[in-house]
């Protein structure tokens, strides 16, 4: 694989030294919104712009020093893109919040009022799509999810800007991904969506991929509370497994779960070997946060992110040793 001069510089941006991604990610919207308006006690559209605004500022103010990078919104997260470390890059979502509620499919939705060329223009270093996707899905469907990836991926390219996509696994059947009947078929959900968009006619620089396995049902980890869908053992050649269906670079995303079991999920990666390229850590960081921001406002929120945030995406950036550098699949 090869790299153009515009996404050799706009994955530098976003990595360490080191060559690896260790990067932030604030770009939740509607799932953000929802959870300050529950603690609040509140309807959803009583949480406003601003105070989307804010949080996001103040996350991305006071953790960005300790990250690579930070993953925003264009919609709420503009004015904190302008609050971030110099030594951070910015990533860019592309996509709606949530996705198409009137088809069956979970299709993507692009924001309306922009493209590849505004996002760049608006500072983005990188572009990230998030789609809702399983192998197990209706053909019909995956191939209408396949253009779209392909359309996105061209326009990265002929705006020559690195295209990180972002793939979460769900059940067709309307099962629920948390559960221990979705853990037995997760690895093969994440094994064969990392295969797919591997592909040339995606166009795909980095793979952004949830764990193969959900440690709560891995007997033998930390995280373990059962039933057993795997055991530590069977974990850790699910990952070796994983990671040899693609030679993309690939970092691994947090998917809402505890600063503890993102941390632990990284341990084992690094002890199958697995040469990730590093993470896009969002909830783990600052999640319990929100219901401080919500019931004693900004100032009670930064004092969180001051301790308890900066000691969560220290913790990550130690699981991360273990990372390799990103241009190492590009050799």
């Amino acid at each position: 694989m090869k790299l153009t001069p515009g996404k050799l510089k706009g994955l530098k941006a976003v990595s360490n030294k080191k060559g690896v991604i260790a990067a932030a990610a604030m770009d939740q919207r509607g799932s953000l919104q929802k959870s300050i308006a529950k603690e609040k006690g509140v309807a959803d559209d009583q949480v406003t712009p601003e105070m989307m605004s804010e949080f996001k500022t103040a996350v991305t103010r006071i953790l960005t020093p300790y990250a690579s990078a930070i993953l925003l919104d264009p919609e709420f997260g503009l004015g904190a893109s302008k609050k971030r470390s110099k030594n951070a890059g910015l990533l860019l979502a592309y996509e709606k919040t949530g996705y198409d509620q009137v088809e069956k499919g979970r299709f993507p939705l692009l924001l309306p009022d922009w493209t590849v060329r505004r996002l760049k223009e608006a500072g983005a270093d990188c572009i990230k799509i998030l789609l809702y996707y399983s192998p197990f899905e209706d053909a019909k469907v995956n191939d209408r999810k396949h253009a779209w990836v392909e359309r996105i991926g061209a326009e990265c390219v002929a705006h020559d800007i690195p295209f990180f996509l972002e793939f979460v696994g769900y059940d067709p059947k309307g099962g629920d991904e948390k559960g221990p009947e979705f853990a037995k078929i997760k690895p093969a959900v994440v094994i064969k969506s990392m295969e797919e968009f591997s592909k040339k006619q995606y166009f795909v620089d980095v793979l952004k991929v949830e764990v193969p396995v959900n440690t709560a049902y891995v007997e033998g980890t930390r995280a373990f509370k059962g039933p057993a869908a795997q055991t530590k053992k069977e974990a850790l050649a699910i990952y070796k497994q994983a990671a040899k269906g693609t030679k993309k670079p690939f970092i691994y995303l947090s998917a809402g779960v505890s600063n503890n079991q993102f941390t632990e999920n990284l341990e084992l990666a690094a002890e199958a070997g697995v040469k990730f390229n590093g993470v896009l850590c969002g909830r783990a960081t600052w999640k319990e946060g929100i219901p401080i921001y919500a019931k004693q406002g900004l100032k009670a929120l930064e004092d969180f992110l001051n301790t308890e945030g900066v000691k969560n995406i220290q913790s990550v950036n130690k699981a991360l040793e273990s990372a390799s550098p990103w241009w190492k699949a590009y050799r």
